[in-house]
């Protein structure tokens, strides 16, 4: 079943690697994928369905990266190769707006998978592309975000509570970015997610297009004052929480 047009299909996903130096491009170091996490967003609202696995890179990962995500060799050595991925995390994706932090960086780890397996070409052929790091910089270059842009510092500014992330990991990165995308691009409240197996890209969601419609009423000329004045009220006591 094909998703509606009219419909925003998002995902938001992160990806831990096996070093951290970025330089310029730590994929040209001989450094890879070891994880992928995504989250499904469907008009702005999370499906509940998600795409996490662990990937087996043949080589060893640096202890610098071991101390950000604590995945280490012994863990991965029985983890399936990307190849063996690569299909079902391109059906997961395919034709969505992608969502990431400093998209550069996992673009261009995934970008250089696809490179060695010869197909696919690159995520932006397939899909558009959203970097939460530009977006706040935007933001923060406009007076509406103080201090640092990092995860934690906008989980921290935006009130988000992410005590549980002792240490990163793609699927829990990617579910707190989406907490943040949201409440920096529409102010929306936290949402619950589920968490998938492994590997699990079944069952993608894709809203049938025969559904009701849900009727768009249009904000008259004074509701659209008054929701101004009360988002300027609102903006001020952020300002004063932070």
């Amino acid at each position: 079943m094909t998703q509606a047009a009219s419909e925003l299909r998002q995902i938001v996903f992160d990806t831990e690697t096996t070093g951290m130096n970025q330089g310029a491009g730590p994929h040209y170091l001989g450094h890879k994928l070891i994880e992928i996490g995504c989250v499904e967003l469907v008009n702005r609202k999370p499906t509940g369905r998600t795409y996490h696995v662990y990937i087996q890179p043949d080589r060893q990962v640096d202890e610098e990266a071991i101390q950000v995500h604590g995945i280490t060799d012994d863990f991965l050595k029985d983890k399936p190769r990307f190849a063996q991925v690569a299909d079902e995390f391109f059906e997961f994706i395919r034709g969505a707006e992608l969502i990431a932090h400093n998209a550069n960086f996992d673009i261009g780890f995934i970008d250089y998978e696809f490179e060695m397996l010869g197909r696919y070409g690159k995520l932006e052929d397939h899909c558009s592309l959203v970097d939460t790091l530009q977006l706040a910089r935007e933001k923060k270059n406009r007076g509406e975000i103080q201090g640092n842009l990092n995860l934690d510092a906008l989980c921290r500014f935006y009130g988000i509570d992410n005590s549980h992330r002792t240490l990163h990991g793609a699927l829990l990165d990617a579910e707190i970015l989406a907490d943040v995308y949201l409440f920096m691009t529409g102010g929306q409240v936290k949402m619950n997610f589920g968490s998938g197996a492994d590997g699990d890209a079944g069952g993608i969601v894709r809203l049938p297009s025969d559904r009701r419609r849900t009727k768009v009423i249009q904000a008259s000329a004074d509701e659209l004052e008054n929701h101004t004045k009360r988002m300027e009220l609102v903006s001020d006591a952020i300002w004063l929480r932070h």
